[in-house]
């Protein structure tokens, strides 16, 4: 009879749950296998220790957070504009992303190979970011404000709890968006 293992992409699928949920300390083999109805037996079947699912859990954030939204972004194609609407759509739709990007961003504050790879996706959303906002004109120092304001912008919406006058979040984003899209 064959051993029916749970796939290493569940492992790691789980542990960038238990990431966005708790931290890294969330992210621990037992209660991993637990939440997925397995033995963590199985663990070590795919990983050598913690440090090393963490390092996958890392990849896959990165992964789903900048190059398969990238990805999304210029599958359609369209002119800087259109993509910039797309990305901005993409970035206000849901919170499944940004938890685990403020999560992460949290353990940067106290590991500084994770502090590396923030610094370096942020990098990168910064580059792809001025390649839209200087198709659509301007000096390099508007070009980077304007990048500069938009990763702002998703990261920290989360954080305000300000009331709008009438008007929804949702409203004030796209309008926002609009404005550096201008």
């Amino acid at each position: 009879m064959a051993v029916t293992r749970t796939p290493r992409g569940r492992w790691v699928e789980e542990g960038l749950r238990a990431l966005a949920e708790g931290g890294p300390d969330a992210v621990r083999i037992e209660p991993l296998a637990q939440a997925m109805g397995v033995t963590k037996g199985g663990f070590y079947w795919h990983f050598a220790d913690r440090t090393a699912l963490l390092g996958e859990v890392l990849d896959l954030w990165e992964r789903a957070n900048l190059e398969d939204v990238i990805e999304a972004v210029e599958r359609d194609g369209g002119d800087a504009r259109t993509r910039l609407r797309r990305l901005f759509t993409m970035a206000f739709a849901g919170t499944g992303a940004l938890r685990t990007d403020l999560a992460v961003r949290e353990w940067a504050r106290r590991d500084p190979a994770v502090a590396e790879r923030v610094r370096r996706v942020d990098n990168r959303r910064m580059g792809y970011l001025r390649g839209l906002f200087g198709a659509l004109g301007g000096d390099e120092a508007e070009v980077e404000a304007r990048c500069l304001m938009a990763l702002s912008l998703w990261i920290g919406n989360h954080f305000l709890a300000a009331d709008h006058e009438g008007r929804s979040r949702a409203e004030v984003l796209e309008r926002a968006a609009r404005l550096l899209e201008a």
